[in-house]
């Protein structure tokens, strides 16, 4: 089976021919039409991951994936051959860049119907960590104020979107070249990250989303009213997500020590910083297809890259100007 692999850490992938998957009790075997290429991915690649993420390597990369179902384990109930499907594998699952994977029934779930299969495979990491964020942490209600970092990006045209859809006003960082683009995703405000400094523009927010980290994150919990709260997705970790994460002693110790700093700072200011490494979800995706099939959220690909070429997907990444979602196609 050809698959897209990585052997050594700050190297390029490369294809190679690796074994079938094995399906398990509980798996599914799908037939992957298409992959989402996400920032994880490259982070990964160049081991910034590897203290958290401790893969043996080899390793096929790729956390999204949208496809046809070829067969079932024993113990499936949801899913049969012949199912579109989409999902973001869990961590010890993943490996989306290849024809075909073997996928717990509990990250997957029934693409969405209103959606092509390049779509639906743009979503599931973008869209669940958007769902995480804004749902199950911030607990978004309608009319307060929200402010999602990168509108332009994977993660912030589908945050938009869901933060509009719970009622709140949101306003967003973008290029001025993006801005009629995120207005038209639900935006209520845009601030050009490169002539205008969001921390002078906003203020008393509910709630920020922020892509970044450094010294961006530091800002976000300025503009925050007393109570609001910062979920960050590009770190620092926190000892919540240690302790979660299961890490030893000593990791625990030096995320600890890493988040440090902002974590005393969100407390001086009497806001919250909490570090979200989105998990898999089958049954949070069914609720995000029911939204995009009643046309709450559209998905938005910004390019898509034969199979053949997902190593310079990847490396497209680096780059950056793709709104939305760059994918991998494998009809």
């Amino acid at each position: 089976m050809r698959a897209f692999i990585l052997t050594k850490y700050k190297t390029a992938l490369h294809e190679a021919d690796v074994p079938e998957p094995v399906v398990g009790d509980y798996d599914v075997l799908v037939r992957v039409q298409a992959a989402g290429l996400n920032q994880l991915d490259e982070k990964i690649r160049v081991g910034e991951f590897k203290r958290i993420l401790p893969y043996k390597l080899p390793r096929v990369l790729g956390h999204d994936l949208a496809g046809t179902v070829i067969c079932v384990g024993t113990k499936v109930r949801n899913f049969k051959p012949g199912d579109e499907v989409y999902g973001r594998p869990g961590t010890d699952h993943i490996g989306t860049f290849a024809e075909r994977i073997a996928v717990p029934e509990a990250d997957l779930a029934i693409k969405p119907a209103s959606i092509t299969m390049d779509e639906a495979g743009s979503l599931p990491l973008v869209a669940l960590t958007a769902w995480q964020a804004l749902v199950e942490i911030g607990r978004v209600q309608p009319g307060q104020k929200v402010l999602i970092h990168a509108g332009a990006g994977g993660v912030g045209t589908i945050a938009i979107q869901l933060a509009k859809h719970l009622g709140a006003e949101v306003a967003t960082t973008a290029s001025a070249a993006n801005a009629d683009f995120v207005r038209s995703l639900g935006a209520d405000h845009m601030i050009d990250y490169r002539s205008e400094d969001f921390e002078q523009r906003l203020g008393d927010f509910d709630f920020v989303l922020d892509s970044l980290g450094g010294e961006n994150l530091e800002k976000s919990l300025r503009i925050l009213k007393r109570g609001g709260t910062v979920v960050g997705i590009s770190g620092p970790p926190t000892p919540e997500f240690a302790h979660r994460a299961g890490l030893n002693a000593v990791l625990r110790l030096a995320i600890t020590a890493l988040s440090s700093k902002i974590r005393k700072q969100a407390k001086r200011i009497g806001v919250s910083y909490q570090f979200l490494f989105m998990r898999a979800s089958g049954d949070q995706l069914r609720d995000i297809t029911a939204l995009i099939d009643s046309g709450a959220i559209r998905p938005v690909v910004g390019r898509v890259f034969p199979f053949e070429e997902t190593i310079q997907g990847l490396e497209s990444l680096a780059n950056g100007g793709i709104r939305g979602k760059a994918v991998i196609s494998n009809p």
